[in-house]
C-alpha cells in the first residue's frame, strides 16, 4: 500500500514540476544561508586591491623593447617555464609593468624593497633609487599618478635574473606571507570568496594539468590565472569558503587532479564550490562559443544556444561527479548550476536535460540592478543620450521604481524554479550594473554620472533594499560583484575603488557590510570596517 501511494505521489509530482518528482525524490540538505560573498577582482598591473606581500605577482607578461624599434617590437625573448628572461639579444631589454597608477590609486608610503636572484642590471622608471646592490634594490615611487616599469637591461645566461620580489614598505621580506593584511582584515568573515576572476576563467585557454598556473610563476596575471595552491591559503587563512570555476577547456585528467589537490589542501570544516567555467550561455564569452560547438558536435540540439545550454548542463554533472569520486562523496562539495538570470527558461532547460537537477545543489544566477545603455535608440527604450542629462536622484530614481522591481521578480521567478527541483537559490553575481554599450561606454558624461551615482549615499540605501529582497525572496548566499577596482568606462564594479580607501566612506560598501553583520548576526564583519 505505501509503494503504490508514493508511485502516486511521484507520479503527480512529475506532472506539476516537470522533473519525475524532483520535490518528492530529493533530500533537504541545506547548504547555503543568507549573507554576503565576494568576487575577487583580476589580479593585474591595474589592480588598485593590492592583495599580494610581492607586488611582482601582478606584473605583466615581459615586453620585447630594442633600440631603434617602436614599443614592443623587439626579438621574441628566450622565456624559462617560469617565466623569467633567460638571454637578451645585442641593443635590447624586457621591462614589465608593476603598477599601472592613476585616480583613486595611490601608493603605500614609504620604501620598496626589490629582491632577485642571478646577474644583471634592474632598473626602475617614474622612481628614486635610495640604494643599489648585487640582488636588491630599494627605491620610491615618485608621485602617485606615474606608472612604475620594471626593466631588464642586462642578464647573464649562465646565472639570469629570476626570483624577482617587490615588496611594499610596510612589508618584512624576511617574515611575510603571501596576502598583505589590510587585504585579509578587509574580506574577513564574509561567507564565501568566488575566484572565477582570480582563475581568469573568461576565455582560459587552459586544457591540461600541465598547463597550469603554478606558485613558482614569476607572475600571476597570466590569462592563465592564480595557481589553485594559492587561492586554497587565502581561504584557509580566513576560514571562509571557496568558489571555483572549472576552466571550460580542461579535460578529465585535469578535473581529477583538482578535485584531488583540494580534497587534501582545503580545510575540511569549509564546503567547496564548484561551478563549470563561468556565465556558458553568454555570446561575449569564448566558453559560450566552445559550449554550443560541443552540443552541436554531440547532437544535443540543431539550435546553438540550447545546444550550449545543454551541454553546460552534461558537463557539469560530468565534473561533479568526479570530484564526488575523489571526495568520496558530496558532503565538502557545492555543486552548482548557473544560470541567466534574465531568461528563467535556460534554468528550467538545464536542470530537466538528463537529470541535471538530481546532481546539483545550487542554481546560481546574477540578479544585478542593470542599466546598460546604447547611445540612442530608435525603439522607445531608454538610452544614454537621454540619460547624460539626468541628476543622480532621476537615476536613483529609475533603479528605485523600474529596474529594481523586475530584479525582484527575476529573483523570485528563479526561487520558484530552486525549489520545484529541490535546491537552493544563490547568486555568484550582484550589484549595480551600470554601463554605456556600443560606443556609449565613451561619453564622458555619462561615465561621470554613473561615478557620482556609485559614490552617492542613495546608492547605499539602494544596495541596503536590495539586499533585503534577496533575503526576503528566499535568497541565500549572494556574492557581490566585486571586491575592489577602478570605476572606468567598463563599469564601476568595485565595492571600492581602491585598497586605501575605507568601508564606512564608500556608501554601498558600508550597506553592503551593515546587511551582511546583520544577517550573519557578526558583531564585526571586517577590521577594515
Amino acid at each position: 500500500m505505501m509503494k503504490q501511494l508514493l508511485a502516486v505521489i511521484l507520479f503527480f509530482g512529475s506532472i506539476l514540476f516537470g522533473v519525475d518528482g524532483a520535490q518528492a525524490e530529493t533530500p533537504a540538505r541545506r547548504i547555503s544561508s543568507v549573507g554576503a560573498g565576494i568576487n575577487l577582482t583580476s589580479v593585474n598591473d591595474w589592480n588598485t586591491e593590492l592583495p599580494f606581500n610581492d607586488q611582482f605577482k601582478m606584473s605583466r607578461r615581459w615586453i620585447s623593447q630594442q633600440k631603434g624599434a617602436g614599443w614592443g617590437e623587439g626579438p621574441e625573448l628566450h622565456l624559462d617555464e617560469r617565466g623569467y628572461v633567460r638571454k637578451l639579444e645585442p641593443d635590447c631589454w624586457a621591462e614589465t609593468v608593476l603598477f599601472i597608477a592613476d585616480e583613486p590609486f595611490v601608493y603605500p608610503e614609504g620604501q620598496f624593497t626589490l629582491l632577485y636572484d642571478g646577474k644583471g642590471r634592474l632598473e626602475l622608471t617614474h622612481s628614486k633609487i635610495i640604494s643599489e646592490s648585487p640582488g636588491k634594490i630599494i627605491f620610491v615611487p615618485e608621485g602617485s599618478r606615474k606608472s612604475v616599469f620594471l626593466q631588464l637591461r642586462e642578464t647573464d645566461p649562465e646565472d639570469y635574473v629570476r626570483n624577482i620580489r617587490v615588496y611594499f614598505p610596510d612589508t618584512d621580506p624576511e617574515k611575510s606571507g603571501i596576502f598583505r593584511q589590510q587585504f585579509l582584515d578587509r574580506w574577513s568573515g564574509m561567507k564565501a570568496l568566488r575566484f572565477m576572476d582570480w582563475m581568469r576563467t573568461n576565455n582560459n585557454p587552459v586544457v591540461s594539468w600541465k598547463d597550469r598556473p603554478v606558485v613558482e610563476d614569476a607572475s600571476w596575471a597570466s590569462k592563465r590565472g592564480v595557481p589553485l595552491e594559492v587561492m586554497v591559503q587565502l581561504s584557509n587563512t580566513l576560514k571562509i569558503d571557496p568558489w571555483f570555476c572549472v576552466p571550460h577547456q580542461a579535460d578529465d585528467d585535469y578535473v581529477r587532479n583538482m578535485a584531488r589537490l583540494l580534497r587534501d589542501a582545503v580545510d575540511p570544516s569549509l564546503k567547496i564550490y564548484i561551478e563549470y567555467s563561468n556565465e556558458l550561455w553568454n555570446s561575449l564569452f569564448a566558453q559560450s562559443r566552445y559550449a554550443r560547438e560541443r552540443g552541436i558536435q554531440l547532437g544535443l540540439s540543431d539550435k546553438g544556444w540550447e545546444a550550449g545550454w545543454l551541454y553546460t548542463a552534461r558537463r557539469s554533472v560530468e565534473i561533479f561527479q568526479i570530484f564526488e569520486q575523489e571526495f568520496g562523496g558530496k558532503d565538502r562539495l557545492v555543486r552548482v548550476i548557473s544560470a541567466h538570470s534574465e531568461n528563467p527558461y535556460t534554468a528550467r532547460q538545464m536542470l530537466r536535460f538528463e537529470n541535471t537537477y538530481k546532481n546539483a545543489d545550487v542554481l546560481a544566477i546574477a540578479p544585478y540592478l542593470g542599466m546598460n545603455l546604447k547611445p540612442e535608440s530608435s525603439d522607445g527604450k531608454l538610452d544614454a543620450r537621454t540619460v547624460v542629462d539626468w541628476s543622480i536622484e532621476q537615476v536613483i530614481n529609475h533603479l528605485n521604481h523600474e529596474i529594481l522591481p523586475k530584479t525582484i521578480q527575476q529573483i523570485r521567478e528563479h526561487k520558484q524554479i530552486a525549489e520545484e527541483f529541490g535546491l537552493e537559490l544563490v547568486a555568484y553575481e550582484a550589484g549595480q550594473h551600470l554601463t554605456g554599450i556600443q560606443g556609449a561606454e565613451n561619453n564622458q558624461r555619462l561615465i561621470e554620472l554613473f561615478k557620482q551615482v556609485n559614490r552617492s549615499p542613495q546608492m547605499g540605501e539602494l544596495y541596503s533594499r536590495y539586499l533585503e529582497a534577496w533575503q526576503a525572496e528566499g535568497g541565500g548566499l549572494i556574492c557581490m560583484f566585486a571586491s575592489t577596482s577602478r570605476w572606468t568606462k567598463w563599469g564601476m564594479w568595485g565595492l571600492l575603488e581602491s585598497w586605501h580607501q575605507q568601508i564606512e566612506d564608500i556608501p554601498k560598501a558600508k550597506a553592503t557590510f551593515d546587511w551582511h553583520r546583520k544577517v550573519t548576526a557578526q558583531p564585526s564583519v571586517s577590521k577594515g570596517f
